[in-house]
């Protein structure tokens, strides 16, 4: 059982990297823009499960080998920017297509949210910022005398999720409801869908540039 001020600890050392916007959250709004409110609220879920999955590599033992070995980060965070450029690249794309129907049809229909959901997975499990905070930080607020480090770490972990969970899914509906707005005119809709696919690509750039410090 974790010790309650050691999950304090942590949930104040979450919440103060969390509040400062990073690939995820810029992946979420980003989205929003493109896509609208339930492509947004999927792509949060998926961006917290995607990070949970590197609560358990660290638990496994894998988060401190990714995080020490140069190659192996580079390889996670490479594939994680490809993938954001590819997206960026799709939204882009299509952004004219926004234009030809309502916007609350634009959004995708629910047969496409489980693809939204993976794509928000891949996009969390890559997240460079995500990969160092869990890595490094989580063991920190582990009490080895209070039974089993795996099952500890997997329960701090799900601190963080929970707060990333309300942090995004409030930025998705921020987003979403500007979207609207600008949905008002085709021409501002297909600009702001434009916005952003180029968020997206903007944001894989970033990812592919991020270090490890």
């Amino acid at each position: 059982m974790v010790p309650a001020e050691r999950m304090l600890a942590f949930a104040a050392a979450s919440l103060l990297v969390i509040v400062i916007p990073g690939p995820s959250v810029l992946f979420v709004v980003g989205r929003a823009l493109a896509h609208g409110r339930r492509t947004a609220l999927a792509t949060a879920w998926g961006n917290v499960i995607g990070s949970y999955l590197l609560v358990a590599f660290v638990a496994l033992g894998l988060g401190s080998l990714v995080e020490r070995s140069a190659t192996a980060f580079t390889v996670v965070k490479l594939a994680g920017a490809a993938y954001l450029l590819f997206l960026g690249v799709q939204a882009f794309r299509h952004r004219k297509q926004l234009r030809l129907v309502p916007v609350r049809t634009a959004e995708q229909s629910p047969r496409d949210v489980l693809r939204t959901i993976v794509d928000g997975i891949v996009v969390g499990a890559t997240n460079p910022k995500g990969i160092v905070f869990f890595a490094a930080v989580l063991p920190q607020f582990v009490d080895h005398g209070a039974g089993s480090v795996p099952a500890q770490m997997l329960v701090l972990g799900l601190v963080p999720i929970g707060i990333g969970l309300i942090t995004d899914t409030a930025w998705a509906l921020t987003a979403s409801a500007a979207r609207t707005w600008f949905a008002r005119s085709e021409r501002r809709l297909s600009l702001v869908g434009g916005a952003g696919g180029f968020a997206m690509i903007s944001l894989g750039l970033l990812v592919a540039t991020t270090g490890r410090d």
